[in-house]
């Protein structure tokens, strides 16, 4: 009886922590540059169940197979383009790209599904690089984002909505000598000189992850690598198809209806592991209470 107890209340947890995964989608809607987030949940092992004692002359006595529950086991963000949405802000920056991998096998581009992705027939998953903005946050760290949503110090520094430095490709902060109407920058990235309209040695430090999984929530839309797992990152280099767009924001990737059906689904298999435990809970109290007094 207690294996279903178990079980119901790992089902609970897991569902719990799916319906906070689409709650945090659904409030994130409409932040910069946000990257939707999907619950993957997977089964404990299965438990054979065999009889023991009883008749020795059993032909067998295996009963079958017990499944002891969910549980889940990580959330993976989807980084693929959000839709660019115009503001006409000269501090106002979007990325978009499309890196193309070639298949060591074939040298044909991998064809990357819509969630940026790509199974191989050996099992093998390939993700499509991402670009993003360098920054350095109060801390000295190096983060990486998609929110361009910039302002300028009144020292002429480029800043993050959160205070953090936007960085170069040398990896040095970015200070603006002329006013905020006449900063401009071209498609790759480069300052241009307001008078004279030629592009300047400054460019702005687009990062190219190579494995955007491996990339570290650290919250205000920031993110880092999981040295752990030999994340690396490096700058943009001139085969890269990326592209900046000056005074655009990207939007989120979140899918809504997805998102409100997500939470919904959770929200019910939680009611319904819920029930569970509460008929474990009548048969287990009639068992101690009236058939232990018989």
């Amino acid at each position: 009886m207690l294996r279903g107890l178990y079980t119901a209340a790992a089902g609970m947890i897991t569902e719990q922590r799916r319906h906070d995964t689409a709650t945090q989608n659904i409030v994130n809607m409409n932040t910069t540059g946000y990257k939707q987030v999907n619950s993957v949940n997977r089964s404990f092992p299965e438990m054979l169940i065999t009889l023991t004692g009883g008749d020795a002359n059993l032909p067998t006595k295996r009963l079958g197979k017990l499944n002891s529950g969910v549980f889940a086991e990580e959330s993976l963000s989807m980084n693929v383009q959000g839709a660019l949405m115009e503001t006409k802000r000269n501090s106002d920056f979007a990325v978009s790209s499309n890196i193309n991998v070639d298949d060591p096998q074939t040298l044909e581009p991998i064809p990357f599904d819509a969630s940026g992705k790509f199974v191989g027939a050996d099992g093998t998953v390939t993700y499509q690089p991402q670009a993003y903005f360098t920054v350095r946050d109060a801390g000295g760290n190096t983060r990486y984002t998609r929110d361009g949503h910039f302002e300028v110090s009144a020292t002429g520094q480029l800043l993050t909505s959160t205070g953090s430095q936007v960085m170069d490709m040398d990896g040095q902060p970015i200070v603006l000598t002329g006013s905020v109407e006449q900063f401009k920058v071209d498609e790759i990235g480069r300052l241009v000189n307001a008078v004279t309209g030629a592009p300047t040695d400054v460019r702005l430090g687009i990062s190219i992850i190579d494995q955007p999984n491996q990339l570290v929530r650290q919250g205000d839309g920031n993110y880092s690598l999981n040295e752990e797992d030999g994340a690396t990152a490096r700058m943009m280099g001139a085969a890269d198809v990326v592209q900046i767009h000056q005074g655009y924001l990207e939007g989120s990737n979140v899918d809504a209806s997805q998102a409100t059906v997500d939470m919904n689904a959770a929200f019910r298999a939680y009611e319904a592991n819920q029930k569970v435990i509460q008929f474990y809970d009548r048969s287990l109290d009639k068992a101690v209470n009236e058939v232990g007094r018989v």
